[in-house]
């Protein structure tokens, strides 16, 4: 049965234009970014290009030809901050055909002021994947999650709507709840004060004599919450668009829409910490299966590395390939073709016969990441725990190869050797576009 999208409206809040959303979002980003006032236009949309020349942005970097140097700390004085990262972001030019193209510069991967300005510019706009929906499934069921400085907790309330908030309490700023669960109210584990699943203030310990005070002003902070097919998705701007399948997968919607299976159930969770930039995760799972035959043997020889392609849609990049057929069980384990759709800016949703996993990739730093896998399988077999079993391990030996590379990759970023590379226009134009996003997020006003 083909999922079909589905969404709540959690969270009440009077609609709005894009570009009015734009401009609030820029004022607050500006703020927050410098902490005191952006010089004007300085990510502009009017952002000048650098020029188009096919030459390495290690040139464009710094203004002696050299690798621009970064700050450990992302300390510098508010001006040089703002010139600095401005001379990252241009560094890179979408316009430049692939053939011609480099990647990125290495600060991008390294350096804290930037890091600092993704988080900003992407991360705090824009639908995020944060969930399934079997962890709310029910009125009560709550789950929590953070984003960088950003703290939130999913819940259904006591009528079964899907809500979601700050989950900070209004007193004093106690992180409010943990983990997953279900409750009848949120009881801050500090001083007590009481929330319903709501978000309304229910209980306001030992503050009689307080002057000038109201519940109704002390309930908690909501934020934009949805659903499209088996995932929770939350929007940190209050400003947001109601169009969640219009603004998170653009046209290709109903390609994934009928390749997902509403009755997949969820088995289990795994999370990895690696010692490399989000983005490095990233770049390795959109390379067009480049390295599959170099880290991957078991998984390659499993794939029809020949049939492999790559499609590019708005915001979202699919690969596909056949699965090569051994003459074993694998056709019926694997099914006949793996999908692997890439989500901007974080998310991967892998379907491969029976199985379908999904990776969350969270930024914990600039040299940091954590990816969250949640594995799915068809009811059918949710009780063959050998197959479950041997599934999984195949599954982590791929996941372990990968963390091997990621964090080798971020090593060799550190190195002054290394600035920017080239890109295989055959095989990496989902690297490519991804980078595109990213840039096109960084300069938008």
């Amino acid at each position: 049965m083909a999922i079909a999208a589905v969404r709540d409206a959690a969270v009440a809040r009077p609609a709005v234009t894009l570009a009015r959303r734009n401009a609030r979002s820029s004022s607050a980003s500006s703020r927050r970014f410098s902490g005191g006032r952006r010089p004007p236009g300085l990510f502009a949309s009017s952002l000048a290009p650098s020029p188009r020349s096919g030459r390495s942005p290690c040139s464009a970097a710094a203004s002696d030809g050299r690798r621009m140097p970064s700050s450990p700390s992302g300390e510098y004085p508010a001006e040089l901050r703002d010139l600095h990262v401005r001379r990252m972001v241009e560094a890179f030019d979408p316009g430049v055909p692939l053939p011609q193209a480099f990647t990125p510069p290495s600060s991008w991967y390294r350096d804290p002021s930037f890091h600092n300005l993704e988080f900003e510019r992407v991360f705090l706009r824009g639908w995020q994947a944060v969930g399934y929906v079997e962890q709310i499934q029910n009125p009560h069921e709550y789950f929590t999650g953070r984003l960088g400085d950003v703290h939130f907790v999913v819940c259904r309330d006591a009528e079964g709507r899907l809500r979601a908030f700050h989950n900070v309490c209004r007193h004093h700023a106690s992180l409010l709840a943990r983990g997953t669960g279900r409750k009848l109210c949120f009881v801050c584990p500090y001083h007590g004060w009481t929330y319903g699943l709501d978000g309304a203030l229910l209980k306001a310990t030992r503050v009689s004599g307080i002057q000038n005070f109201s519940v109704d002003d002390f309930g908690l902070i909501p934020l934009n919450v949805a659903t499209w097919g088996p995932f929770v998705l939350v929007n940190m701007d209050e400003d947001s668009p109601a169009q969640v399948e219009a603004e998170w997968l653009g046209s290709c919607s109903e390609i994934l829409r009928s390749g997902l299976d509403s009755s997949l159930k969820h088995v289990c969770r795994r999370e990895y910490a690696i010692e490399c930039n989000w983005k490095v995760f990233c770049d390795n799972y959109l390379d067009g299966g480049y390295h599959v035959p170099y880290a991957h043997a078991g998984l390659a020889s499993g794939l029809d590395l020949d049939s492999y392609t790559t499609s590019v849609f708005e915001r979202v990049s699919i690969q596909e390939s056949r699965i090569a057929s051994t003459g074993g069980d694998d056709l019926g384990r694997l099914g006949s073709k793996a999908l692997y759709a890439f989500v901007y800016p974080n998310f991967m949703i892998n379907r491969y016969g029976p199985w379908m996993d999904t990776n969350l990739v969270v930024p914990e730093g600039a040299r940091r990441c954590r990816v969250i896998f949640d594995y799915f399988l068809d009811a059918a077999l949710k009780d063959d725990d050998a197959f479950i079993e041997k599934s999984l391990e195949e599954s982590e030996t791929v996941q372990m190869e990968d963390v091997d590379l990621c964090e080798g990759v971020q090593k060799g970023l550190e190195s002054p050797a290394y600035c920017s590379g080239r890109y295989a226009p055959g095989v990496e134009q989902a690297m490519h576009h991804f980078h595109c996003l990213l840039h096109e997020s960084l300069t938008r006003p």
